[in-house]
């Protein structure tokens, strides 16, 4: 008795085992697959936060990604400024709208929208923690086909390696402090932006344009650490 008790607790062990599956880029994004948006428009962040800079940084940190991942990027630059041209600078009016008039417009398969909810920095641990979220709309069918979300920290402490004690600890402070005020927008933003992308399966211009869908995905929620 006992010994067929061992054997159906293995064999249920084994089953789990089995069960257990990774969740994929094809799993998590079928609608990119489906779509094969070529052309993306960078929408300017929607801030939610007091930090009015950050929207701008994360704006123009958004495009190297997105083309080091095989799309065309249409100019950040130059869509902003005919977006404010047309007094069309504030993504909230068109997140839950038609996107038909950006197709036309520019060309675009898709638009990305993110929301920045919040931007806090320690200075004495020298972090700053960002809740952002990323919606990557098409402009044919406005369906989503790409979104996550959650909160990362980014650590932008400096180590002066030679000092030693209190003084040592009195440098590394001082430094973080600067550097931290110096790069909190910029560095965050391109980390975070590098992060959350790298999740976003290949575009036509990759030599792995369609044959990622097997790869891992971390999914629509995420959170972390990264380094600077």
């Amino acid at each position: 008795m006992k010994k067929y008790i061992y054997l159906l607790l293995a064999s249920v062990i084994l089953a789990s085992c089995g069960t257990t599956a990774t969740t994929t880029r094809g799993d998590s994004y079928p609608k990119m697959y489906a779509e094969k948006p070529l052309t993306i428009l960078v929408m300017p962040p929607i801030n939610k936060t007091v930090n009015v800079e950050a929207k701008e940084y994360f704006y123009t940190s958004m495009a190297m990604p997105l083309a080091e991942k095989g799309y065309y990027v249409i100019s950040p630059f130059l869509a902003m400024d005919f977006l404010k041209s047309e007094s069309a600078y504030d993504s909230e009016m068109y997140i839950d709208g038609s996107l038909t008039a950006f197709k036309n417009v520019f060309g675009a398969d898709v638009a990305l929208f993110t929301i920045i909810n919040q931007w806090s920095k320690s200075t004495i641990g020298s972090v700053i923690t960002v809740d952002i979220e990323y919606i990557l709309k098409s402009t044919t069918s406005n369906e989503v086909l790409f979104t996550r979300k959650g909160v990362l920290s980014v650590d932008t402490s400096v180590n002066s390696g030679g000092n030693a004690g209190l003084l040592g600890a009195l440098v590394d402070l001082a430094a973080s402090a600067i550097n931290t005020a110096l790069t909190d927008k910029v560095i965050a933003a391109r980390r975070c932006n590098t992060f959350v992308l790298k999740d976003l399966p290949e575009g036509f211009y990759s030599p792995q344009f369609g044959a990622d869908m097997q790869v891992g995905a971390g999914g629509p929620v995420f959170s972390g650490t990264v380094q600077q």
